[in-house]
């Protein structure tokens, strides 16, 4: 089992950035791919950005050049850098481990955080 702690959701204005912080516990080892998804109100939930064991990353076009996803193996946390933030970007964000794909792709992941909430004012 994995357990997925996010932190570092706020409030800020349009323009500005904040760090998404999501660290595992648990039987870690087993993870081979992390991500960031997000769901704002009366939306679906949608992929923000992946990262494999390779460091190998994938954005939606949407945060592409505005986000960041890193990971620190050492302290078993991901990272989600925000900048740029628009108001469409406000949602409730989730850090999640282990694709069932198999890929680090698709909507279906076997572990979930609690979520953070991030709001951006314009």
């Amino acid at each position: 089992q994995v357990h997925l702690v996010e932190s570092g959701g706020g409030s800020v204005q349009a323009g500005g950035s904040l760090r998404l912080s999501c660290t595992a516990y648990g039987y870690i080892d087993s993870v081979y791919c992390m991500g960031w998804f997000r769901q704002a109100p009366g939306k679906e939930r949608e992929g923000v950005a992946t990262i494999d064991n390779w460091s190998s990353t994938n954005y939606t076009d949407s945060v592409k050049g505005r986000f960041t996803i890193s990971q620190d193996n050492a302290k078993a946390t991901l990272y989600l850098q925000m900048n740029s933030l628009k108001p469409e970007d406000t949602a409730m964000y989730y850090c999640a481990a282990d694709s069932l794909s198999g890929y680090c792709d698709g909507p279906e992941w076997r572990y979930w955080g609690q979520g953070t909430q991030v709001t951006v004012s314009s």
